[in-house]
């Protein structure tokens, strides 16, 4: 099995972004030293409580604070932004940092309507257009845009050896087939709704188209894990993601909260519901149960790379998570 990252830069209440970017290059050389695959930064805006509203610039800084694993985005919200732009920017990092760049790209809007109109500067372009794009930006990466496109002259560069890998993150078959359709890998969020999983996973190998720039289907997906030497502590741990994945869902503060603020809540019915049914996109437990259920998961999802998020108070806990799931996977 391989294990990769999705970091979000979630910032716990007490810290700062600066804070959080500090965590973000501590995880990342430490879950490198592990053996973890590749590590991914998100794009949210107009949050308190995520401080990564620029994948590409902490891409660049993780890459450069570390040796060998693959940096990339999870992912780029491509309607908000001109695919030519994106590909130059994965090009210059490309070029930096050669056969370690993954360039993740969702349809996501990227917040509620006012922000998005400040994402692309007052035009209200449609998120209809996201498998358009995504045929652009796989053309202006590999060079390869078809000589009756419009920009078939204009060429993204710098000019490189390599190119940044592409991926598709989705939650649909309709995303899935986007992904296939294109030639490139595709994320499966889990952690975001597990519901249509299986579906969208089988739907993107049965359509896979191969292509010059990738021969063969490739899918990861990405989990809520907490992982901790017994399930009391891993249950204690994981209260602080409940409590932030219900204030995320309500509109509410999206710092991560401590555990005795959690333990301080009284809960309503409905949220104690709706933290339940979150659970659904975590495995929380010991080494061996969290092994268990990816492995399970594994046959499901036919993959052998989950993305992990631990998005929880203690930072230590956090770092401690990914090494015990690290050591029970034997990475």
């Amino acid at each position: 099995m391989k294990l990769s990252v999705l970091d979000q830069s979630p910032i716990s209440k007490g810290d700062t972004a600066a804070t959080s970017f500090r965590k973000s290059v501590e995880l990342a050389r430490h879950t490198e030293n592990l053996g973890y695959t590749r590590y991914w930064l998100a794009e949210h805006h107009n949050t308190k409580g995520l401080a990564g509203t620029s994948p590409e610039v902490l891409i660049s800084h993780i890459a450069a604070k570390t040796n060998h694993i693959k940096v990339g985005s999870g992912g780029v919200l491509l309607p908000q932004y001109s695919p030519f732009k994106v590909a130059e920017n994965f090009k210059v990092l490309e070029t930096l940092y050669p056969n370690r760049i993954d360039l993740g790209v969702g349809r996501s809007p990227g917040g509620n309507h006012a922000t998005r109109l400040a994402l692309t500067d007052g035009m209200n372009k449609s998120l209809n257009e996201f498998p358009r794009q995504l045929e652009d930006l796989s053309g202006f990466i590999n060079g390869n845009l078809p000589s009756g496109h419009d920009f078939h002259k204009v060429k993204a560069t710098p000019e490189t050896i390599t190119n940044p890998d592409l991926w598709v993150l989705g939650l649909s078959e309709r995303g899935a087939k986007t992904a296939a359709k294109n030639s490139t890998s595709f994320t499966f969020g889990h952690f975001i709704n597990p519901a249509n999983g299986e579906k969208a996973i089988d739907t993107y190998y049965r359509h896979f188209q191969a292509s010059s720039s990738q021969k063969k289907p490739y899918v990861n997906v990405c989990i809520f894990v907490v992982c901790a030497e017994s399930r009391n502590e891993a249950e204690r741990l994981a209260l602080s993601q409940d409590l932030w994945l219900l204030n995320v869902e309500m509109g509410k503060d999206t710092r991560v909260p401590s555990i005795d603020e959690v333990k301080a809540k009284t809960f309503t019915q409905r949220e104690l519901e709706k933290v339940q049914n979150n659970r659904k996109r975590c495995v929380i437990g010991t080494p061996f149960e969290v092994k268990q259920k990816l492995e399970e998961l594994s046959e499901v999802y036919q993959t052998d790379e989950f993305m992990i998020i631990t998005n929880i108070y203690d930072f230590q806990a956090k770092l401690r998570s990914y090494s015990l799931l690290a050591e029970a996977v034997e990475l």
